[in-house]
Order: C-alpha cells, then structure tokens, then sequence
C-alpha cells in the first residue's frame, strides 16, 4: 500500500492535502476537541470557545485560549509537516487545506496553505476592525494574561481563530472548495473527517474524479471509498513516502 500511495503521488497532476489535529499531535499539540486533552477539564467550550461566550464574557475566552497559545507558541513542525513541505517544493503538492490553528504547515515551508479555520498568526480589534500581526502581542498575553488591545482605540483584540458559532473565513473555504473540486488527488492526513464542512471535502474531491489516500490513525467514514488506507503515524509514514516518491528507498508491500 505504500508503494501505491507513493505512485499515486507521483503521478497526481494536482494533489491537495487535508489535514488535522492528528499531523500536529506528534508536535505535543493535543487534539483540542478531544475529551482528555485537558483543555476543556474545567471550562465548557460551547460557552469560552464560542462567538457568544466572547461576546459575554471575553475574559473566560482569554483565560481559556492562554496555555494554548503558549502551546502554540512553543510547538514545531514534526518530519508529517516537513514532508508535506518538501513534496510541495518538489512539485507533487499543490495546496494543503488544514483544520489546524497553529501556523506549523507555513513554518515547515509550505506556500499554499488554506487555514479553513483561522490561525494565530493575526488577530483582529473587535471596535475599529484592524487587524494586527499576533506576535506582536502573544508573548505579553501570555506572560501576563493580560488582554491584547488595539494601539488605536484600545479594543480588545481577536485572534482570528474560528470559534463555535462563527462562519469559517469565506476567502479559505473558497479556496479550499476549489483545490477540492480541481484536485485529481486528495490525500488526508491525520484527520478524523469528523467537523463539517470540512469532513465534506474529500467527497467533493471523489465526485470530481479524484483519487484518495487516507493516512490516519483511526478509521474515517471515506475509508470504503480511498484507494490506500493507512491506519499509522503520520509522522513516521509520511517522510517515507516521500522518499519512496523521490526514488531514495524502496518497499515491496
């Protein structure tokens, strides 16, 4: 099945990735919508990390979202989003779409990257809507908690994070629509397809005559229908492929 992913890749016209929390989590970043992770032990997300609980009460959102930006902050791109990153320099990918916030497919060096659900790299002031690079503010925030403000009119600022109850920035989905419907091959990694509308795309992807893979550690609803599964770490199979792709190993399963 490796041998096949790797020649379905090679000779992809247009390859898209999705990916998920999965390709981060070898980076220690928890899936934060997953029971256990410790980020919702004692908050409910549908009130902290929702349009509005910001709206009532932006100060819980704040407190909240603290350790994960420090999280955030510290994490690095694992070999998933390197690999991803080299096939992209060589040719064989042409667009990532990602579920995840933490910037890591950008600091391993991919160029086409649709963050469908915001990002910590810029927020926003809830007042006069300028929007601001976030590293200018995350490292006091998270020292201090204090509350990012506008320089201008001292609104408080918004990480451009999609929260519950919020529609997902039209200009990424758009693009991410797109990359679908004109891929040839899809490959999805670390990603449970689980969060519409997202989980949406791969089958926008098969129904425009796309080819499928599918690298993640559970099952996925789309498995019956990829054309190689791969129930494994991302982290670890991925840079192999790659390499299988480049020429430089060889496998005979």
């Amino acid at each position: 099945m490796i041998n096949k992913a790797a020649a379905l890749i090679r000779n992809a016209r247009h390859t898209v990735v999705l990916t998920g929390a999965g390709i981060s989590t070898p980076s220690g970043i928890p899936d934060f919508r997953s029971p256990g992770s410790g980020l919702w032990s004692n908050a409910d997300p549908h009130v902290v990390a929702s349009m509005f609980g910001f709206r009532q009460h932006p100060e819980a959102f704040f407190e909240w979202i603290r350790p994960v930006a420090d999280v955030l902050l510290k994490a690095q791109p694992n070999p998933a989003h390197e690999a991803l990153a080299r096939l992209e320099r060589l040719g064989h990918v042409q667009a990532i779409i990602t579920q995840n916030i933490d910037m890591l497919h950008t600091r391993a060096g991919s160029q086409t990257v649709h963050e469908v659900h915001g990002s910590m790299a810029k927020g926003t002031c809830c007042t006069c809507y300028t929007t601001y690079a976030m590293t200018d503010f995350v490292d006091d925030f998270i020292r201090t908690g204090e509350i990012p403000r506008c320089p201008q009119d001292g609104g408080m600022i918004k990480p451009d994070v999609v929260l519950f109850g919020e529609a997902l920035p039209y200009q990424q989905l758009d693009a991410a629509l797109r990359a679908a419907r004109t891929c040839d091959l899809m490959i999805v990694a670390g990603s449970s397809l689980e969060v519409a509308p997202v989980s949406n795309m791969p089958e926008v992807a098969l129904a425009h005559g796309a080819r499928l893979i599918v690298v993640n550690f559970e099952q996925t609803y789309i498995d019956h229908r990829a054309d190689v599964v791969l129930h494994t770490d991302v982290a670890r199979i991925l840079p192999f492929i790659v390499d299988m792709v480049e020429d430089k190993v060889h496998d005979s399963d």
